[in-house]
């Protein structure tokens, strides 16, 4: 078993690397099972390769930024995680499904926000966890049934009740937060009442089993009593009429839907669909005086979208979070879809700008309906599948609409996309310096490499480009438009545009390395500043790839390639292998493109080198 020790030394060497006194690159080890960093003057983002096969990893008491590696959720052998005490940032990611060995976990004094993931819930190990010093909000029910002795949740943004099974932890710290006063509110009809003890479930159980054997006993002497005396007495002549049989197939035919939707929009519900609490979690968004208020007249659901809420109840295998979103509050919040609202447009539909009274800002994205004719259940697919994919460089789901029109609702990011501040900045805005592009980067291939490698089964992107790559507040990259290629599969309207590999001539034929392809452009772009296909241009350098390719392995044609923004300040080392990884990536023949998780392993070396480069600069 391998163990490494560097508690508490301001400046720790190994090997011949220095970022901050610890060459990170050079610590993952793939056998190292303990690993103790506390303490130290470690900076940048924690790195994502780490050493699979950890038990014990403690990096508290650092400089650590960013966000928390989604690597950490193959790590099954893991017991121990301190990250507190850093400057982490953003959501906590659904990191946690695959760790049910974890028995401590440590976030607390970071800068961590966003509800907590639902996938909490399989830590059945979990012993001691403190998310104190936050910025979480929502709820913590999810919390409810781990068996926690020690739980610290102070000073954050938390709403609603404490569970009743939190308050019998021995070590429990809840202050600091923005819980309601009074009493929880009941439980749903036919929820069974929280069991005090173990050894009393256990009687409870016990003494249960032994009643139900008693009324099955009972139960069998009626039926076969019954049974033997219908044997004389005629039968009848049908179960059912087939009025009878069709309101047995479809329940919500004989539902009185006005009720419901009134009941549902008297608690403020977001969409007309009465969805099943099992399969879909639906977060209530609370309206703002500004959204118009539908009667309930209004409010009764067409049959398709009874049908779509059918489809996404069947499938039950997973809790999925989204918001349903009703028309009415849509058309209203985008200004009836005004064209000043429209943020895009591309192959698969247009984006919106739905903008609510107290300043909560959402994306919507309007499916086109002819991708959708004949194929009405794919909607409910895409759902569930963007509800299921969660990663800190992808851009989640929020909701949809199926009212009429089908419609996907994400977050807004007010810095736009990766397009916009390389080719349409103005003079006055300030270009993206050379550790920021590579940064980009490296986020934009952890996302490809979740959706190839993480994802079960994988899953194509097919329209990966510069728009298609939003940046947050920190310029840190989440790629959209996936989990819709289905839709490409129906469009020619993507091909041609620069990006597409070479082999790609019909929608069909995509595959991951098309995928390497077109992430490769985006480097280019980001190393030249250039648009993947530009008519304004020369002919010979209207096709950025073309153009370049031959370029990439000359020294000095790859130094007057680079974008005059960057004004000369980058690592001349860092830009010669940047355009190394870059060549590979846009080779014409496919089996020649790396995967994309050798990339990321190429990136995470050009962010340390270029870090380290930085460093010694200022030294």
């Amino acid at each position: 078993m391998f163990r490494l020790f560097c508690h508490r030394n301001k400046f720790v060497r190994h090997g011949t690397y220095w970022i901050n006194g610890l060459p990170v690159g050079q610590l993952i080890i793939s056998n190292l099972l303990y690993s103790d960093l506390s303490s130290n003057n470690l900076k940048g983002d924690i790195p994502y390769q780490l050493p699979p096969k950890a038990r014990h990893i403690d990096l508290s008491n650092n400089g650590f930024g960013g966000s928390i590696p989604y690597s950490f959720s193959q790590m099954n052998d893991l017991t121990n995680l301190n990250l507190a005490h850093n400057k982490l940032q953003n959501q906590l990611g659904d990191i946690f499904e695959k760790l049910g060995k974890l028995k401590q976990l440590d976030v607390s004094f970071n800068s961590l926000s966003g509800d907590l993931p639902q996938s909490l819930k399989s830590l059945k190990s979990l012993k001691k966890l403190h998310l104190q010093n936050n910025k979480f909000t929502g709820s913590v029910n999810v919390l409810a049934k781990l068996p926690l002795d020690d739980l610290n949740i102070e000073n954050n943004k938390f709403t609603g009740w404490v569970p009743d099974e939190l308050k019998n932890i021995n070590k429990l710290q809840t202050g600091g937060n923005s819980w309601s006063k009074g009493q929880a509110p009941p439980p749903p009809p036919g929820t069974p009442p929280i069991n005090q003890s173990k050894k009393k479930k256990d009687k409870s159980v016990i003494s249960g089993v032994a009643i139900a054997g008693i009324v099955f006993g009972i139960l069998a002497v009626i039926i076969i009593v019954i049974a033997l005396s219908k044997r004389k007495s005629s039968k009848p002549s049908s179960h059912f009429s087939d009025e009878e049989r069709s309101s047995h197939r479809t329940p919500f035919a004989s539902r009185d839907l006005s009720k419901d939707s009134g009941a549902n929009l008297s608690k403020g519900s977001k969409g007309f669909n009465s969805l099943d609490s099992t399969s879909i979690d639906v977060k209530t968004l609370q309206k703002s005086p500004s959204i118009v208020r539908s009667s309930v007249s209004d409010c009764v659901q067409s049959f398709n979208d009874n049908e779509f809420a059918n489809r996404l109840n069947a499938r039950r295998s997973t809790s999925i979070r989204v918001t349903t979103f009703s028309l009415a509050e849509l058309y209203s919040a985008t200004a009836n879809f005004a064209s000043a609202r429209l943020l895009g447009e591309g192959s698969i539909g247009c984006v919106y700008r739905a903008k609510y009274s107290d300043g909560k800002v959402l994306a919507v994205k309007k499916i086109n309906p002819s991708l959708l004719s004949g194929h009405s259940e794919e909607f409910s697919q895409i759902v569930l599948r963007l509800s299921k994919l969660h990663h800190p460089n992808i851009v989640d789901l929020v909701g949809y609409c199926s009212e009429k029109e089908h419609m996907l609702i994400y977050d807004y990011f007010r810095n736009g996309s990766l397009h916009g501040y390389l080719h349409l900045a103005d003079d006055f805005s300030n270009p993206l310096t050379w550790n920021t592009r590579i940064r980009i980067a490296l986020g934009t291939a952890r996302a490809i490499e979740y959706l190839h490698d993480i994802c079960s089964p994988p899953l194509l992107h097919k329209n990966i480009k510069t728009s298609n790559i939003l940046l947050d507040n920190d310029l840190n990259p989440r790629l959209s438009d996936h989990g819709l290629a289905s839709f490409h599969q129906r469009t020619s309207q993507n091909l041609g545009t620069g990006y597409n590999a070479p082999e790609c001539t019909k929608p069909s034929a995509f595959t991951q390395k098309s995928d390497v392809y077109s992430f490769g452009v985006v480097m280019l772009e980001l190393l030249t500043g250039r648009m993947a296909f530009d008519s304004s241009r020369p002919k010979a350098e209207q096709c950025l790839v073309r153009w370049a390719t031959p370029l990439l392995h000359d020294i000095d044609a790859v130094e007057k390639m680079v974008d005059p923004a960057l004004r000369g300040l980058y690592p001349p080392k860092s830009l010669f292998r940047f355009a190394d990884i870059i060549a590979l990536s846009v080779q014409s023949e496919p089996e020649f493109r790396p995967p994309v998780s050798e990339l990321v392993q190429a990136l995470m070396r050009l962010v340390q080198s270029s870090s380290l480069t930085m460093r010694e600069d200022f030294e």
